[in-house]
C-alpha cells in the first residue's frame, strides 16, 4: 500500500537530514574524547596550550564556515541530492583522518574537513525540506533538522559514557568514539540519488516536465494531473518568469535589493543570536564546567547523557507543535527562558560556587524553540532563485559565532568564573526582543509568495497582521482550490506585481505606493 504522500515527504526529509545525526554527533563526541588520557598522549606535550586545546574544539565550525560560499554554488549548477553528497565524502574523509590521527596536526586537519562537510549538508537539508515540503508541515519538516542533531549527540554522549567507563587508558576509548561518526555518512552517499531532486531546482533549470513529475511524486502518488500538483506548477511557473525578468541571481542582489537584505539581515542576525544564548559554551565545555563541580569524569559523561535525553524531548516537541505554533512565540519565549536560566545560574553559582547545574532547564528550551527554529525560518524566508545563496551567508553567522565562542570559553572560564554566564543572560534577553520587534510571522504561507511578505509586512511588526500566527494550513487549501494570488496581508489577496516592478528592485530602486511613500 502506498505511504500517504505527506509521510512519503516527511520521510525524504528525514533521509537527507542524516547529515545532522553527524553534526550533532560530531559536537557531542568532541567533549568526551579530549579528557581521554591516551588523547592527551598522543596529541603530546602541545596539549597543554589552551589556545590549542580551544582549537580543536571550534576549528570544525571554521571548517563549516569556508563551506558556505563553495555550497551555494554547487546547490545551483548541481543540484540539492549531489552537493549534499558531496559534503558527506568530504566529513568522511575528516572523520578519517581524526580516527587514524597520529599526532595534534592531523587531528586539527581531520575536524577541518569534517567541519567543510558539514557545514554543506547542515546548509542544505533545510533548504531541501522546505523546497519539497506540503506547505502545512514545512515547518515539522524543517526542524527535523535539529531533531535529527539532537539524536547524534544523543548517541555521541552514550557511547563517549561507555568507552570512558569500559576502555579507559586504551586508544580504543577515544579513536572508537570518533571511527562511529563516519557511519551515518555512508548510507546518505549511497541512497540520497533515490530521493527525488528539489522540483522548485528543477523547475528554475527549466525541467518543467521532471518538476512536476516529481511534485506528483511528492503530493500526489505520481498522478501530474492532481489539482494540487498543477496549481503548485503554476504558482511555481510564475514566479520562476518573474525571476527571469530579473536575471540570473548574483550576490550583490542580496545587498541592494531592499528586501532581500532584509530577509539576509534577519537570517544572519537569527544564525549569530543563537551561539550567543550559550549553547555552544555547553556544548563544548560541559566537562570543564562539571569539573568545577566536583564531579568525576565518568559522572559528568553520565549528565551528559541525560542532558541529550532532555535535548531530544524538546526537539521532538518542536517538529511535533511548529506548524501550529509559528515561528515568532518559540523562538521569543525559548529565548527569555534560555536567558532568564543563567541569570540564575549566574546568581547560585557566585553565591554558592560548584553547587549549581541551570543546563537542563536551558537545554530543554533551547531545543524546543530556539536550534529547530534557527535552520527552519532562514531556510523558508527565501526565493527560490537566491535560496542556496542567502542561507550560505546566513548559515556562516552561525559557524563565526560559533567558532568565537569555542575560542573564548575556556579562558573566559578560568578568569572570570560565574561571570561569564552574564554574557549569556543578557543575549537571550536582547535576543528574544529583536525577534518579538522585527521578525514577521511565516508559517502557513508559500514559498513563492515570500518575495510579497517582506515587501509589505512593515519594519516594526508588533501590532499588526505580520505578528499573528495564521491557519498554518492556509496556503494548502489556496493550492487545492487553485487561488494562486499572492497575499497582502494574512487574510486578503491581491495579484502578483507587474515584472517591469521587479526589475527595478533588482537595480536596488525602491518602490512608491500609491500614495508616494517608499515601502521595503
Amino acid at each position: 500500500m502506498a505511504l500517504p504522500p505527506k509521510v512519503y515527504t516527511w520521510l525524504c526529509g528525514l533521509f537527507a537530514s542524516l547529515g545532522s545525526i553527524i553534526f550533532g554527533y560530531d559536537l557531542g563526541v568532541i567533549a568526551g574524547v579530549t579528557p581521554a588520557s591516551d588523547f592527551q598522549r598522543v596529541m603530546g606535550p602541545k596539549w597543554a596550550n589552551d589556545n590549542l586545546q580551544g582549537l580543536v574544539v571550534s576549528i570544525l565550525v571554521l571548517g563549516c564556515f569556508f563551506g558556505m560560499i563553495p555550497v551555494a554554488y554547487a546547490a545551483d549548477l548541481l543540484g540539492r541530492r549531489v552537493t549534499i553528497q558531496i559534503g558527506a565524502g568530504i566529513y568522511i574523509l575528516g572523520g578519517a583522518l581524526q580516527t587514524g590521527a597520529q599526532n595534534m596536526s592531523m587531528m586539527l586537519a581531520g575536524r577541518f574537513f569534517a567541519g567543510f562537510g558539514i557545514g554543506i549538508m547542515s546548509d542544505l537539508a533545510p533548504l531541501y525540506q522546505a523546497e519539497i515540503a506540503h506547505p502545512s508541515i514545512r515547518g515539522r519538516l524543517t526542524t527535523l533538522q535539529q531533531f535529527m542533531l539532537g539524536i547524534g549527540a544523543f548517541v555521541a554522549s552514550w557511547i563517549t559514557f561507555g568507552c570512558s567507563a569500559g576502555l579507559s587508558g586504551h586508544p580504543a576509548e577515544w579513536r572508537l568514539p570518533l571511527g562511529i561518526q563516519i557511519i551515518p555518512a555512508l548510507p546518505l552517499i549511497s541512497f540520497m540519488l533515490l530521493l527525488p531532486e528539489s522540483p522548485r531546482w528543477l523547475a528554475e533549470k527549466g525541467r518543467m516536465d521532471e518538476a512536476q513529475a516529481t511534485l506528483a511524486r511528492l503530493h500526489a502518488h505520481g498522478d501530474i494531473n492532481d489539482p494540487f500538483v498543477v496549481a503548485q506548477m503554476k504558482d511555481i511557473q510564475a514566479d520562476i518568469s518573474k525571476s527571469k525578468e530579473i536575471g540570473e541571481a548574483s550576490w550583490s542582489e542580496l545587498f541592494t535589493v531592499k528586501s532581500n537584505f532584509r530577509r539576509l539581515s534577519l537570517g544572519y542576525i537569527l544564525q549569530f543570536s543563537v551561539q550567543m544564548t550559550g549553547v555552544s559554551a555547553i556544548q563544548y565545555y560541559s566537562t570543564t564546567i562539571f569539573k568545577t563541580m566536583g564531579f568525576t569524569s565518568t559522572r559528568i559523561l553520565l549528565f551528559q547523557s541525560i542532558n541529550s535525553i532532555i535535548a531530544l524531548i524538546g526537539e521532538a516537541a518542536c517538529v511535533i507543535w511548529i506548524d501550529a505554533t509559528g515561528r515568532r512565540i518559540p523562538m521569543i519565549v525559548g529565548n527569555w527562558v534560555s536567558g532568564l536560566s543563567f541569570v540564575v545560574g549566574a546568581i547560585l553559582m557566585a553565591r554558592w560556587p560548584g553547587t549549581v547545574n541551570n543546563t537542563w532547564v536551558f537545554n530543554f528550551f533551547f531545543s524546543a524553540c530556539i536550534g529547530p527554529l534557527s535552520w527552519a525560518y532562514p531556510a523558508e524566508i527565501y526565493s527560490t532563485r537566491t535560496r542556496a545563496k542567502a542561507t550560505a551567508i546566513t548559515s556562516s553567522g552561525s559557524w563565526i559565532s560559533n567558532f568565537f565562542i569555542a575560542q573564548v570559553t575556556s579562558p573566559a572560564f578560568l578568569h572570570i568564573g560565574w561571570k561569564y554566564y552574564l554574557v549569556f543572560a543578557i543575549c537571550g534577553h536582547t535576543n528574544a526582543l529583536f525577534i518579538w520587534a522585527f521578525y514577521p510571522e511565516t508559517t502557513g504561507r508559500r514559498l513563492e509568495e515570500m518575495d510579497a511578505l517582506f515587501e509589505n509586512a512593515p519594519l516594526f511588526v508588533p501590532g499588526t497582521p505580520y505578528a499573528k500566527v495564521g491557519d498554518h494550513r492556509a496556503a494548502e487549501r489556496e493550492l487545492r482550490q487553485a487561488c494562486l494570488q499572492e497575499r497582502s496581508a494574512p487574510g486578503t489577496s491581491r495579484n502578483a506585481r507587474p515584472t517591469h516592478t521587479m526589475r527595478r528592485r533588482a537595480r536596488g530602486r525602491p518602490r512608491r505606493s500609491s500614495r508616494g511613500v517608499q515601502t521595503i
